[in-house]
């Protein structure tokens, strides 16, 4: 992005104490995600618990030529693709609803909206499941039973593939909607009156000043999450997928995490594992720099 304060000695004197309140965080960082990525050189090894990581001996790019020759590599790069561009193409609805809530001129509802809205990102992943699976029962579900009442036919859900990443991916939105709108409302309330009221003057309408002064103002923004997103097309998670997972929706439900965690946790294939585990990282990294450079060139607004 531009206008950027630049960085030097002096500023650092000058604003020390900012960078102490950013010390923790650093420090924070440092141990729990940076020191532990010493562990990454399992994949590259045939770890023994017993002889440690330096005692394994070194096996190079064998478990990542394993992972790729997999017979199933295809189904599993398949499925998660679809679940991550799926909930990729999800990404507009926390911006409309920000959009709409800030249209909303009565404070006591939208901050109603807005807490009623935050409430299911504080339930963990097992309460949201438990609820999913109580909604579609097929016999005692409210799902089945308000599609019975319109006249159709109750439906087990859950035991069709089909049905797999709808009911994933918009539980999903429904439990995040809320707060992910939060960065958008913020953005949003730093909207210079002025421009609106010179929209209004000029006889735009909300819909016109919603495109034409909202949007634009909140569009760095977009952009920054937008990128974000993008790096996290193959990350997948496994709690959730596993959760919701059974046998007969397997075909559509099995995906990298889910297998990586079979193999590992369950298998203890730990090199296998972190061998897929780092080629996951290392495309999704990928992805973030491809789509962060185009951002970059084309939108001037970037991660770096």
């Amino acid at each position: 992005m531009k206008n950027r304060k630049k960085l030097t000695l002096k500023s650092i004197f000058h604003d020390w104490r900012l960078y102490v309140l950013l010390l923790p965080s650093l420090v924070y960082l440092f141990i729990f995600a940076y020191i532990p990525m010493y562990g990454v050189q399992i994949a590259f090894r045939d770890f023994s618990p017993r002889k440690g990581i330096w005692g394994s001996e070194w096996v190079g790019l064998e478990y990542f030529k394993r992972f790729i020759e997999y017979p199933n590599f295809k189904f599993l790069m398949m499925n998660t693709l679809r679940i991550g561009l799926y909930s990729l193409a999800t990404f507009p609805c926390p911006i409309i609803f920000a959009l709409m809530l800030n249209e909303v001129r009565s404070t006591k509802f939208k901050k109603s909206v807005q807490m009623i809205s935050y409430i299911p990102h504080f339930l963990s992943t097992v309460v949201v499941c438990s609820m999913v699976t109580l909604f579609f029962n097929q016999k005692t579900g409210v799902v089945n039973a308000i599609i019975e009442f319109l006249g159709g036919t109750r439906t087990d859900f859950l035991t069709k593939a089909s049905y797999f990443e709808d009911i994933y991916v918009w539980s999903g939105v429904w439990q995040g909607l809320g707060f992910g709108a939060i960065i958008y409302i913020a953005a949003l309330a730093s909207v210079p009156m002025e421009q609106i009221e010179a929209a209004r003057i000029d006889g735009a309408t909300r819909l016109q000043i919603i495109w034409h002064v909202n949007i634009p103002y909140i569009l760095p923004t977009i952009i920054i999450m937008l990128i974000f997103s993008c790096g996290g097309i193959l990350g997948v998670g496994f709690e959730k997928i596993l959760l919701l997972q059974n046998d007969l929706n397997l075909s559509r439900s099995q995906v990298i995490s889910t297998y990586v965690y079979e193999i590992g946790i369950r298998g203890g294939q730990f090199s296998y594992s972190s061998a897929i585990g780092l080629f996951n990282t290392i495309i999704n990294v990928t992805i973030l720099a491809i789509v962060n450079e185009i951002a970059r060139r084309f939108g001037e607004t970037s991660i770096w």
